[in-house]
This record gives structure tokens, sequence and C-alpha cells, in this order.
């Protein structure tokens, strides 16, 4: 049941799928191969999975259309494929998924692939196959199962695939070669079949033969001890591979039927040479000899009269890794005649004489000597020297060799092909290719060559590819290659070359590849290449030292290779071309490819590409420094464009001014810049555009790409690269495809409108709130606070059970006068008065403004002693505000204002809540120095203090009034009060 609803959600998803692709040109997790889809064409046919990090086949192939023909799945964290995973794709005739972890295959997992040809699945965790999996593969003509773990294969998993031409299965853990060979015996058109690196102990089999048809079979690196197979079972092999069976023995050969063997690998078995042909009817020169222990003359010489005795003329002899050290004069003269080549290979020779020990060996075509231990190649301009004129090959590479004498290929004149590559070669004599008249390929790459001399290559007038790659050389001198007339390609990448003499190049009439890349060259000179103008085509100048500091040169350095077709300029070092003069690909009328990859160019005039009318390739990819605004009409006349990559570029803006012209254009890849938006018009106006690769670039999910989401999502032509897995950039968890636009088709204005109004008053508001209002809110949430929490009650109490007679408000600095003045004359002094001061009576632990409104309310009234530090401490002013709002709020007679100091109205005038308590109540002054008799005007001041304690709080309907008395003056002659009443009827008194 579970299986079967497995199947039916896999052919929903899978029309589900099929409808998603229709509705927009982009793949979750695959990139269709632009290269292999032209745009001649809408089919979609080619895909390419690598990489993801999804662990479900449906969800990285479930988008893709029924149109894909070849389709690589590769490097994933699969490790199962389901039933009916690929039905959707019907038309499927590569399927690669190797190097992923599978391990599971259901049934029918390639079901409906009847188109398939080739299927790989290498490099993976298999172990088992259903006996059903390929039963659909009727087509299936290539099949890799390398590098698993299958231990065994059913009998009848090939039945099906009729048309199996190859199959690969080594490096496996099978064992049984029976059950192999039943497997495949069905298979009536294999023909190579490889079975290396497994755990085979003999080719056993039971009343089953190979297929007819079976030409190819690799068993090498197995563990066969003996072959043990019906006497016909190899009859049809032609190439039979059982090297590195250690154990295998001559006798294992003895009956069997190698009638038809062109090729037989014994390396590194226990096969003796001399036995092998005893009991077995292989041909004696079809039989590779390498690493079969023939390492000195005496084992050569009877290997030689063995092939001798048999046939008069061999092919080829392969005599690598037998760990042959010298070949003395006349070694392999008794050797039948070889006409093809010699394969000395993988030994440990250190001198060849001049090949002296091939006398009677004229007719050999190939000579060998790679791996070995060969120090110099010596002089061969001798008397009596042998000649073989009908060698055309000769390969040292990968030896140790130093030096190259001269003459020293004067015994094979007539070679075409000579391979020194890969040594250490310092000197190579003037004289030492002397004679190569025939030489068409020179390999003298990876050496340490300094010099090059014009008489170096004189005789080699018929040469035409001369690769140099990775030597010492710095300088070109004057007509080093005077001579080559016929080269077409000269490799000179990987030196030090600094600078080219003026002729250094004369002589190249027919060169068309010139690769000079990862040199020192600081310029271009135009003269250099004027030999070969009308015949260059590929121009290599990458990672040198090219750059320059004017936008104004003397003339294009191209201006005369009018048939270049692809010119590098990548990497320059260390900074990069960084500007490009005006004009500089002047004379490029055949120019196809342009590589300015990895250039710090810092401006790219508008005409940096007018020449380049035919230009079908160019790569600027990382080639910019910092945000780039590019020139309007700098692609203006690049309308033969058809691949343009501008990666990681910086660049800000895709507009028509920049990129409308690209009528032609097939593959644009931005990815890694900085726009925030991407035009849809242009897009539009590219009308040939396939594939666009936009990731990494930091589009807003905003009304400003609502119009490209739309076209994204419903283009049916041009391939968005990942579409579905590019991020808003301001929240990671959305994606760009479906940000929500709703918002983007409502009128704004009006809501805008009044959010903005609102904004602006709340703003205008708030700060004149928060300074009226501060305290008074404060204090309402502790009140509410008090009141919630049951305490409302005790703090609203009638006076009669007051704690206090007074609360004190005073600033710390005032705290002397408290001391020596107020508790002396209130609680003192006969007084009865219990007043409440912080310092002394406020509960400790408990919250400030807390304690504050007990004291308030447990007090019958609130002295506030006023100086001006009182008005500058927060504290203090929270305090009057608590007793004001008792005085004008719940209209009780509880302040008392006391000033310690005069302190002039001006100063007063910021204190707005101050000055309202002013006008409405009586305030006391106390006396100062300054006045006539100070002790009868504190008495006063006492008396006055005491009376208004002792005075009723609650306020009658009108207010009662009465006058202070002032101090008296006693200078005058009459003494009188100073008592001035104010508006309100409000009285102060004066000092």
């Amino acid at each position: 049941m579970a299986s079967l609803t497995h199947q039916l959600l896999v052919s929903v998803a899978t029309v589900l799928s099929v409808v998603q692709c229709i509705d927009g040109y982009s793949f979750k997790n695959c990139i269709e191969d632009p290269y292999w889809n032209t745009s001649k064409t809408d089919m979609h046919t080619k895909f390419n999975c690598i990489r993801r990090k999804e662990r479900s086949m449906y969800a990285i192939i479930h988008d893709l259309p029924p149109s894909a023909i070849n389709l690589t799945i590769s490097i994933n964290p699969i490790s199962y494929i389901p039933n009916k995973s690929f039905v959707h794709l019907p038309n499927l005739e590569y399927l690669k998924m190797d190097h992923n972890i599978l391990t599971t295959i259901d049934e029918l997992a390639f079901q409906n692939l009847h188109q398939l040809k080739s299927l790989n699945l290498s490099f993976n965790y298999i172990s088992e196959l259903n006996p059903s999996l390929f039963k659909d593969l009727n087509k299936l003509t290539f099949l890799s199962l390398t590098g698993n773990k299958l231990k065994q294969l059913p009998v009848n998993i090939f039945s099906r695939v009729f048309n199996l031409d190859t199959l690969f299965l080594r490096q496996n853990s099978l064992t049984n070669f029976s059950g192999v060979a039943e497997s495949v015996s069905q298979l009536m058109n294999l023909s190579k079949l490889d079975l290396c690196f497994n755990q085979f102990k003999s080719l056993s089999h039971s009343n089953v033969s190979l297929p007819k048809s079976l030409t190819i079979l690799f068993l090498c690196r197995n563990y066969l001890t003996t072959l043990a197979c019906e006497p016909s079972f190899l009859r049809r092999i032609e190439l039979l591979d059982l090297s590195y069976n250690y154990q295998l023995p001559s006798i294992a050969f003895k009956g069997v039927d190698l009638s038809q063997i062109n090729y037989l690998h014994l390396r590194a078995t226990n096969v003796r040479v001399s036995e092998l042909f005893n009991v077995s009817n292989v041909k004696v020169g079809h039989v590779d000899f390498s690493g079969m222990g023939l390492k000195n003359d005496s084992l050569l010489i009877e290997l030689c009269k063995l092939l001798r005795g048999r046939v008069n003329c061999i092919k080829d002899l392969r005599l690598g890794s037998n760990g042959i050290e010298d070949l003395k004069n006349y070694t392999l003269s008794g050797c039948p005649h070889i006409k093809g080549a010699l394969d000395l290979s993988r030994n440990q020779l250190k001198n060849i004489s001049c090949l002296d020990f091939l006398k009677g060996q004229k007719h050999i075509q190939s000579f060998t000597a790679e791996h070995n231990h060969l120090t110099s190649l010596q002089s061969c301009k001798k008397e009596n020297m042998l000649s073989f004129q009908y060698m055309e090959e000769l390969s040292f590479r990968y030896n140790r060799i130093l030096s190259v004498s001269s003459f020293a290929f004067q015994h094979t004149p007539n070679i075409k092909t000579l391979k020194l590559n890969i040594n250490t070669i310092a000197f190579l004599h003037r004289k030492a290719l002397k004679g190569l008249k025939s030489l068409e390929t020179l390999r003298l790459d990876n050496n340490l060559l300094t010099d090059l001399f014009n008489v170096s290559f004189e005789d080699l007038y018929n040469l035409q590819i001369l690769n140099l790659r990775n030597n010492r050389i710095s300088v070109i001198f004057n007509g080093t290659f005077l001579s080559l007339s016929s080269l077409t390609t000269l490799d000179l990448g990987g030196n030090k070359i600094t600078y080219f003499q003026p002729s250094g190049l004369d002589g190249l009439k027919n060169l068309s590849k010139l690769y000079l890349d990862g040199n020192y060259l600081k310029q271009i000179d135009s003269e250099h290449y004027r030999v070969f103008q009308d015949t260059l085509q590929v121009l290599d100048l990458q990672r040198n030292q090219i750059r320059f500091l004017s936008e104004n040169i003397s003339g294009s350095p191209f201006m005369n290779l009018s048939k270049l077709r692809d010119l590098k300029l990548d990497g320059q070092m260390p900074y990069g071309i960084t500007l490009l003069p005006r004009a500089f690909f002047r004379g490029l009328r055949s120019l196809k490819s342009l590589y300015l990859t990895n250039n710090r160019i810092t401006h790219l005039a508008p005409d940096a590409f007018d020449d380049l009318s035919q230009l079908r390739f160019l790569t600027l990819d990382n080639s910019c420094a910092g945000v780039v605004q590019l020139q309007p009409g700098v692609f203006k006349n690049l309308r033969n464009l058809t691949k343009l990559i501008v990666e990681n570029m910086g660049i800000q803006n895709f507009s028509k001014e920049v990129f409308g012209n690209l009528t032609k254009l097939h593959i644009l890849q931005l990815n890694h810049n900085v726009m925030q938006s991407i035009d849809v018009d242009v897009l539009e106006m590219l009308s040939n555009l396939r594939y666009l690769d936009i990731r990494n670039i930091p589009l807003s999910c905003t009304c400003q790409n609502s119009i490209l989401q739309n076209w994204t999502v419903n283009n049916q032509k041009v391939q968005l690269i990942q579409l579905y897995n590019l991020p808003c950039q301001d929240n990671k968890k959305f994606k760009f495809h479906n940000f929500d636009t709703k918002v983007c088709y409502i009128d704004l204005g009006e809501y805008l409108f009044f959010t903005t109004a609102a904004v602006i008053f709340l703003f205008t508001v708030i700060p004149l709130l928060y300074v009226k209002l501060y305290w008074k809110m404060k204090y309402s949430y502790y009140v509410f606070r008090a009141w919630f929490s049951e305490q409302w009650r005790r703090l609203r109490e009638e006076e009669e059970n007051c704690k206090y007679d007074a609360f004190v408000s005073y600033n710390s600095s005032d705290e002397h006068w408290i001391l020596d003045q107020l508790l002396p004359n209130l609680e003192g002094n006969g007084s009865s008065f219990k007043l409440c001061l912080h310092h002394r009576d406020f509960e400790l632990g408990r919250d400030i403004v807390s304690n504050i409104v007990s004291a308030v309310y447990g007090s019958r009234k609130t002295i506030c002693v006023v100086s001006r530090n009182f008005l500058r401490s927060e504290w203090c002013s929270l305090e009057i505000q608590l007793a004001s709002y008792r005085l004008f709020d719940e209209h009780r007679d509880v302040l008392l204002l006391v000033f310690l100091e005069p302190i002039p109205e001006r100063q007063l005038s910021s204190y707005h809540r101050m000055r309202k308590i002013m006008l409405k109540k009586t305030y006391l002054q106390w006396p100062g120095s300054d006045c006539t008799d100070p002790a009868q005007a504190q008495d006063l001041f006492w008396n006055q203090l005491r009376r208004a304690l002792r005075k009723a709080s609650r306020l009658d309907n009108e207010e009662e009034n009465y006058r202070n008395e002032g101090c008296a003056i006693a200078d005058r002659a009459d003494t009188e009060y100073f008592v001035n009443q104010t508006s309100d009827e409000n009285y102060y008194l004066l000092p």
C-alpha cells in the first residue's frame, strides 16, 4: 500500500513538474547546458545536476522537461533511486550518476527509459542489483558499475539489454566468475567487458560460454591462481589483460585457446615466457612482455631466440617495467625483425649508446624509453654508425636528461616526432638537432633551457609544432626561428621572456598559433608580429606584465593581425591591465574570442570594443576593481556576440544603452554583480538570449522588481539559472520568484499621507508631553501599582491617623540647616511635631519612589525647603509635584514653601509648577543676616511655620487669607513691618 501511494505521488508530481516547466524556463537543481542546445531549436536536451545538496531524486529532476536527452547527476548526497524516477523523461539517451552515495535502486527505477543508450552508475555504494532493474533498457549500449560494492550479479539481470556493447564492472567485490559469465552470456552484442579490481581466483564456469561478440576482456588486479576454463572459452578474445594477478602461473594457460589474441598483457604475474609458449598457442608477437622479469641480457637474448624460432618478424615489442639496467651491443639483434614499436619504458636504463643494442633492427618505426634514468644523449656522429632510416618517432620523456650533445640524432635522420619533454635539459647543443630535416613535432617543454640559438633549428624546415613551454628562456635572439618556415604552432608559455630582439620571430611565415602566456612581457610590440600577420589565428598573452599608464598610445599593437581569431589577455601580473588604451583592439577584424579575465580595469572607454564587429565570445569576469558603471555604448558594435561573461565586475546598472545592441547574444553571465534591479525591457531587446545567470546578485524583493519577477517565472525562452533558489537579499527566508507583489498594485498615496501626518504629529507632541507630564505619569504608575497591591487604602487614610506631621523635602546640600535649625525648632524646644526625613525615616530596600509616595501621603503636610540646589534636583522636583497634586487635585492644604535664600523671579520663571504654587499659596522666607534684628525675625519665622503646621489640611470654599509679619527694620526712626499684598490676595513675607 505504501509503495502504491508513493508511486501515485511520483506520477502526480511528474505531471505537475511538466506544467511548472511550461510556466517558466528555469530548473531548481539542474542547469541546461547552453553549448549543447543552440538557438536554432527550442528543444531542451542536456542537463547537469552537479554538486547539489538535495538527497531526493525527485527534488533534483522533477522539473526537467520530457525533451531531455543527456542528464548528469553527479557528486550529490543521493542514496536512493525510487520506482519511476525517470518516467517523465522518455527521450533520455545518456544518464550519468557517478560519484553519489547510491546504495539502493528500486526495481522500476529506470522504467520507461526505452531510448537510453548510456548509463553510468560508477563510484557509488551499490551492493545489490534487482534482477529486473534494466528490463526496459533495450537500447542500452554502455553500462558502467565501476567502483561499487557488488558481490554478485543476478543471473538474468541483462536478459533484456540486447544491445549492450560495453560493460564496466571493475573495482567491485565480485568473487564468482561463473555467475558473472552466466549473467553476460545473453549479451549477443557485448564487445568489451572490464572486470579488473575484483576478487576472482579463477575463471571457472559451468556450461556457460562468453558472448561470441566479446573481443576485449580486462581481468587485471584480481587474485587469479588459475584460469580453469574450457579450452574454447577465450577463443574469440582479441585483447586480454591479466596483469597484476601476482599468483597466476604459466601452467594456467595450458590447453586454453588463445589463437585470436592480438594483445596479451601479463605484467606482474608469475608467468614465464618460455613456459607460456610451450603450453599455449598464443602468437608470440601479440604478447606484451612488460613486467615479466626480463631484467638482464641473458633473459632478453633467450627471449629473442624463442621468438625468432617461431616468427621472422613482429609488429611491436614491449619490454617495459622489467628492471632493465643496461643493454649491451647486439642484445636484441637475435630478435625477429621489429616492424613497428619498441617500448623500453619504466626500466632503469642509464645509457642507450645511440641504440647500438638494436643492430639488425633497422625497420623499427618507433622507439620509446620513457620513465628511465637517462642523464644525457651523446653525440652519434661516428663512422660505421647504425642508421635507422625507418624510425619516425623517438620518445625520451620522464627521464633525467641534463644535456643533449651535437648530432645526438644523426642515427635517426627521418624521425617526424621527437619527445624530450619532462626532463632536466639545461644544455642543448647548437647542433644537437642537426640533420632532422623530416621532423614535424618537437617537444622540449618542462626542461631547464635558458638560451635558444639561431642555428639550433636550422635544419628543421619541415617542423610544424615546437613546444618550449615551462623552461627558463628569458630572451629570444634575432633569427632564432629563421629556418622554421613551416611552423604552425609555437609554444613559449611559462618561461621568463622579457623581450624579443627585433627579428626574433622572423621566419615564422606560416605560424597560426603562438603561446606566450606566463612570461614577463611588459608591452606588445606590433613589429614582432609583422612576419605572420596574414597567418596568425591564436595569440595567448595570459599572465604577463602588460600594463598601460595612458589611454593614448601611438597605435594598436594588433594592427597587422587581421586574421587573428583568438586573443587571450587574462590575468596580467601583478595588478592587471588596469587601463585599456583607446583603439587598443584596432585591426582585429576577424577576432572571434577575447579573454580579459582577472584584470583590474578601472575604466572601459565607450569605444573600447568598436573594432571587434566579428566578436563572438567575450569574457570580462573578475576584470574590474570595485563598483563599475559601464559606459553607454561600450558594447554597441558587438552585434555578433553570442556569449558574454561579466561575472564579479561590480556592475551597477543593466541598461539598454549598455546591453541593448547585443541582439545575437545567446549566453549572458551576470552573477556576482551589485545591481539591485534588471530592466525587463532590456532583456526583451536581447531577442536571441537563451541562458541568463543572475545568481548572487542582490535583487531586492520590492515593487521595483515586480515586473522582473513576473518575467522570470513566465518566460519560456530564457533559462534563468537556479531561479527557484535565488533568495531575497533583505530576507534570506523568502525567494525572489514568489515574493508578495500584491502591494505593488495598490495606490498608497492616501495611506502614506495619513501615516506621515500621524508620525509627524506624534514626534511633535510626545516630547511636549514628556516634559510636562513625565513625573505625573510616573506618579500615576506607582499609585496604580499601590492600588493594585491593595496598598491604596493605607496611603489615603485620614489625617488623624497620619504617621507624621510633616514630610520635609530638601536637597542634601541643605542638610546642615535641617539638622541645625528645623529639627530643634519643630521637634525640640517643647514642640510636639513629628517630622519625616528621607535620610532617617525612609524604609531600607524599598523603591525610592514608593518611599516618597508613602512619605507624602503618610504626612499631614509637606515642607519644601527651596534653594537653588533644590530646584536642580530631580528627586526634589518629584516630591514637590506629588505634594502639589494633593494641593490642586485633592484640594488639601498640605504644602508649605520655605525659601532658604532669595531667588530672583527670572530664575524661577522656568519652573512652571513652582510659579503656580507661589501664586496660590503663601510662602516663608528664611531671614538672612542682612536683617536688622535676625533673632526677632527668626522667632517670627518659627511662629508662622508652627501655626501653618497646626492648621487643618482640608480647604474651605474660600481660602483663608492672612498676613505674615515681616522683620522689623531697627535703624529707621519709626518701626514698620513691610508686608506687601500681591495678586490673588496672597501675601509674601519679605526680608
